[in-house]
């Protein structure tokens, strides 16, 4: 079974050695731009990493921390270079609720001042935070985010794993699959942007008014799925997608022990595996969705079940494909799913 364990940050004496001695000798510029005199962006995943550039435009400088498909957030140990790389950030983004872990880690170990701007915190479903709805009725904006010195985590306040972890149980913390929390998370890093880089605000906000009619284009075809197939049954071996497929009307009807099991690394109870495959054989289920980078016995077992009875398997990752941005992702993911179900 491949385990999904949230890992510390592991740093060696040397390296944090070495960076002590790189803070010294020459002040360093304002940490808010870097020598090209943009905006410094650091992102946990290259997700938020490209909507930072669909926002930033010609006036960030973005790094992701993961960029390659075959790195898990969740596994993820960061490296001295990624500290140095906080240490000289403008703007963070992360994910938070524990997805991304190693980020507070490596923002308490640089001692980076840069606002961090956490993506579940713009979730409506997330705890403590507003009504989705009321937030758009009202036209506000999502509550600010918070400087490295005051960052306190609402998740801080959930409790942990047996692995000390940060773990809200209940919540999907997958929320860059939901089409209305980036659209909240994309005003919310243009409003930062523009607080950091006065001179480019306006431009921020263009950006982030054209990205976010790409979201409603992606929500009208998700829209489209919904016309045809609501109420469909589909199962996902874990809940990465379910942001996504609920939008477009769809039922999730996997056993929640079984994608729980797999989401945590952990073997999934034969009762629950047993039900899974007597669901595949009913006949009801018209969608698997499987996520590549994670697996084991159990999952390769319903998915061999799910291509015996023609049931169309398709992957949904949690970085980009090569090549892609956020929107063309996303469209290619709900194309995909479209395809499926007339198939």
């Amino acid at each position: 079974m491949t385990r999904r364990l949230l890992a510390p940050v592991v740093l060696g004496a040397a390296s944090v050695l070495a960076l002590a001695g790189c803070a010294g000798g020459t002040p360093a510029a304002d940490s808010s731009t870097g020598t090209s005199g943009k905006v410094t962006v650091v992102a946990s995943t290259d997700v938020y990493g490209s909507i930072a550039e669909a926002v930033g435009g010609d006036f960030v400088d973005v790094t992701s921390i993961i960029t390659s498909p075959t790195q898990d957030p969740h596994e993820y140990e960061a490296s001295a270079q990624d500290q140095l790389t906080l240490k000289n950030a403008g703007l963070v983004i992360e994910n938070g609720a524990g997805y991304d872990s190693f980020m507070e880690g490596l923002v308490e170990a640089s001692g980076t001042t840069a606002p961090v701007i956490t993506a579940v915190e713009y979730n409506h479903d997330y705890p403590g935070a507003a009504s989705h709805d009321e937030a758009h009725a009202d036209d506000a904006s999502p509550a600010p985010s918070e400087s490295a010195d005051d960052h306190d985590h609402a998740e801080d306040e959930a409790h942990a794993d047996d692995d000390g972890h940060d773990h809200i149980e209940g919540f999907n913390e997958h929320v860059w699959y939901d089409p209305h929390t980036v659209e909240d998370l994309t005003g919310a890093i243009a409003e930062k942007l523009g607080e950091l880089a006065p001179d480019h605000a306006a431009d921020f906000t263009a950006n982030a008014d054209a990205f976010t009619k790409e979201i409603a284009g992606l929500e009208d075809s998700l829209d489209q799925i919904k016309a045809t197939s609501a109420g469909a049954k589909i199962f996902v071996t874990e809940p990465v997608p379910v942001y996504l497929t609920t939008a477009a009307g769809l039922d999730n009807a996997t056993p929640n022990e079984f994608s729980e099991s797999v989401e945590e690394g952990q073997d999934v109870p034969p009762a629950t595996l047993l039900e899974s495959l007597q669901l595949l054989d009913s006949g009801e289920i018209k969608v698997m969705i499987v996520n590549p980078q994670t697996g084991g016995a159990e999952v390769t077992q319903v998915e061999d079940e799910a291509k015996a009875k023609n049931i169309p398997v398709i992957e949904f990752t949690e970085t980009l494909p090569e090549g892609q941005t956020y929107i063309s992702w996303m469209q290619s993911n709900i194309t995909a799913l479209s395809d499926a179900l007339a198939a």
